[in-house]
């Protein structure tokens, strides 16, 4: 427990360059708190504690704004950074060494049963705001860029972004002048 507890604080100095020390990291970074609690509200769910392992997930959502369901499968090293937002299904699979920044939503698109949320590989990078929803797969070492919104899966290597078009409406097309974005 105390090696995988050193593991992630190393994972955060590496990846955070905002993380000064060890002791900053354990009070003052909510990530690696969310993924802390995850780790006995999951064993609680392994272990039939259900209820108890979600109320816990609750109240570590509240503490930290991450939503992390206690059925969700985390690898090791993970970093949640400026976490607030995050919100991980209960079918979610999540490999090593992957970083997570703020808002990202790893979601289901269906209720029936089974699998119904994403694969997140090893070495993966989850930019800001980004939505993966349905049961997507998400190769080792893809980068998935800010605000991206994905329903399809994503192979190995691979860097997505989404292109943003801004156009201008003449005064003449709308009535107040206003700017209209689009994207």
């Amino acid at each position: 427990m105390l090696r995988r507890i050193r593991e992630d604080i190393r994972a955060v100095k590496e990846k955070d360059p905002a993380a000064r020390n060890a002791l900053e990291i354990v009070l003052a970074t909510p990530g690696v708190w969310a993924i802390w609690m995850h780790r006995i509200s999951h064993w609680l769910w392994l272990h039939g504690a259900k209820l108890l392992a979600r109320w816990l997930s609750h109240v570590v959502r509240r503490r930290t704004g991450i939503e992390i369901h206690p059925a969700a499968r985390l690898g090791r090293r993970i970093v949640i950074d400026h976490g607030m937002g995050v919100v991980i299904g209960e079918t979610a699979v999540i490999g090593d060494d992957v970083l997570i920044y703020q808002g990202v939503t790893l979601g289901g698109v269906k209720r029936n049963g089974g699998k119904r949320h994403p694969t997140v590989g090893n070495r993966v990078l989850l930019g800001a705001q980004s939505t993966l929803l349905g049961p997507i797969t998400i190769g080792d070492d893809a980068r998935i860029g800010a605000c991206v919104t994905l329903r399809q899966s994503v192979p190995a290597r691979a860097s997505v972004r989404e292109e943003v078009v801004i156009s201008v409406l003449h005064d003449d097309e709308r009535e107040d002048g206003a700017v209209r974005v689009e994207g």
